[in-house]
């Protein structure tokens, strides 16, 4: 085991690398698999017999298991040996993914999208461990870069892929695609990763009581977050009840979490600035990044008519030019003071929303392009930083728990920021329909010319002039609710972009990485 003196010194082996690749690999299917079903649930629905809001459940379903291994990755990485921890779970990520192309039911689904989320889920914090502890200090920024660039491009080039496939194949290939990659990974974990003896003893040891609060809590706030919407939120008895399980779960979890002699994870991480900022940022990232991703596939669907090919065409263009930005990052990072980087990051951002809050029902591909381009510059500069900030000088174990909370953060703050946005464009379309309903009455000069005119043209098709009048009518209502649905995804990214404009200030509590040397490696 190398020193900090030496590891700073010295220039990683090629065998750094392929661990360092083989973990990146991983952490790139895990979190490419959150999204890559979201274009073609239609299909996967259809074909296994399921309404919209049974077909829900393939996202939320690894979602929740995902949330639950996240916190457990750095303790059971470490008792168990991560060459052993990081290897088998690559490999179930790939069988549970092959079981889900398999699925006959929506059921066999959802129980194998949750053996994914929770395997999927270990490979995430692995990655950014696996950098910290295998690279000197002069190659961190490098390995940073790729674990950051890893975090941002798949959740935007996942809608993409899966569109792709599922309109060119089937939707079944959206799961076979890891076979591509997992045993890659697998294979190249294992070989890089040096071999260590267990510590099964300790696992008695493990705070239980934690872990178990933790299972009731997360999961459950994932599902209030994800279900809430569709469920009618509060008027729902079971939304009840899951909220105030998650609520009592969490804060007895914090709380046995600051006071236990063993934690499970190290939330006192929380008080240093660099973490807990860095966790807060990563929070409102995963807001408003998936939440982009939520709003522009819908407005894409729901208004342009576009299909799972065209969709994925529009998101693509948040995530391939990430490709081009990427070889910059690591000069980016030893130049610039990452902080700024940060908050240019944000400010493109906030300008891509505020491009999309003049949206209109004649805004297409061409118009979207310029907006999705500047979040493909964004993110990365938004969350690359984040993760160097987050893990520079600590530990090995608390770089692994560092690692675990910005991740659990951000994708809690996803789930908040779709949430967020679902209710926010139902609410604000039912309120613009109204507004508009109460100033087209009948009465209303330019709405009868309106009517005469749609009118006119249908009676040519039916020859019946009531039945032309009725079907101008319900043409109207329908362009009515069209525009309401417009300006509420506008409004979406108004909320969005003041949402970013507030989380600015945040960016004081970050603190420049030292130039120290680097956590001792670890395997």
């Amino acid at each position: 085991m190398a020193t900090d003196g030496a590891r700073a010194a010295s220039r990683a082996t090629w065998r750094d690398w392929v661990a360092v690749y083989g973990a990146i690999l991983g952490a790139f299917t895990a979190i490419l698999d959150i999204q890559i079903t979201n274009s073609s649930l239609a299909s996967i629905q259809g074909a296994l017999g399921a309404s919209a809001e049974e077909g829900s459940w393939i996202s939320t379903a690894y979602l929740m298991a995902e949330i639950i291994v996240i916190p457990l990755t750095g303790w059971l990485g470490s008792l168990i040996g991560l060459r052993r921890y990081l290897v088998t779970n690559t490999i179930l990520f790939v069988g549970f993914s092959v079981a889900c192309a398999l699925s006959g039911s929506l059921h066999e689904m959802i129980l194998f999208r949750a053996g994914q989320g929770f395997t999927g889920g270990v490979l995430i914090p692995t990655a950014i461990s696996i950098v910290r502890g295998r690279l000197p200090k002069s190659q961190q920024a490098a390995g940073i870069a790729l674990f950051g660039f890893t975090a941002t491009f798949a959740p935007a080039i996942g809608p993409t892929v899966g569109g792709w496939l599922s309109d060119n194949f089937s939707w079944r290939y959206l799961f076979y695609i890891n076979l591509l990659v997992g045993p890659v990974a697998a294979a190249m974990q294992f070989i890089s990763l040096d071999k260590t003896v267990p510590r099964w003893s300790e696992l008695r040891d493990g705070d239980w009581i934690g872990i178990g609060l933790m299972i009731l809590g997360l999961p459950s706030l994932t599902f209030v977050l994800e279900e809430g919407q569709r469920k009618g939120w509060f008027d729902s008895g079971l939304i009840v009840w899951a909220s105030t399980l998650s609520c009592a779960a969490i804060v007895a979890f914090i709380i046995r979490q600051l006071t236990a002699d063993r934690p499970l994870i190290n939330l006192r991480l929380l008080a240093n600035p660099a973490v807990g900022g860095a966790s807060f940022l990563m929070m409102v990232l995963g807001a408003v990044s998936f939440g982009s991703i939520y709003i522009i596939p819908l407005y894409c669907a729901q208004i342009l008519g576009y299909n799972s090919q065209q969709i994925g065409y529009v998101v693509m263009w948040s995530g391939l030019p990430q490709l081009m930005l990427f070889p910059a990052m690591p000069f980016l990072l030893k130049r610039i003071d990452p902080r700024l980087l940060v908050a240019v990051g944000t400010l493109l951002f906030i300008a891509s929303c505020w491009i999309n809050v003049g949206l209109t029902h004649d805004v297409g591909v061409d118009q979207l392009i310029l907006p999705q381009l500047l979040r493909a510059v964004g993110q990365p500069l938004f969350t690359i930083p984040l993760s160097q900030i987050s893990t520079a000088g600590l530990s090995p174990r608390n770089t692994a728990d560092a690692s675990a909370l910005t991740n659990m953060m951000r994708n809690l703050g996803g789930s908040i920021g779709i949430a967020t946005l679902a209710t926010i464009i139902d609410r604000r379309e039912q309120f613009h329909f109204s507004i508009l309903s109460e100033a087209m009455t009948q009465n209303a000069l330019r709405t009868q010319e309106r009517i005469a005119t749609l009118a006119a043209g249908f009676q040519a098709h039916v020859g019946d002039a009531g039945l032309a009048k009725m079907q101008a009518v319900a043409t109207l209502a329908m362009q009515v609710r069209r525009e309401a649905t417009v300006m509420a995804y506008a409004d979406g990214f108004w909320i969005v972009a003041v949402g970013l404009a507030a989380s600015l200030g945040a960016i004081a509590l970050l603190r420049k990485p030292k130039t120290s040397t680097g956590p001792v490696e670890v395997h």
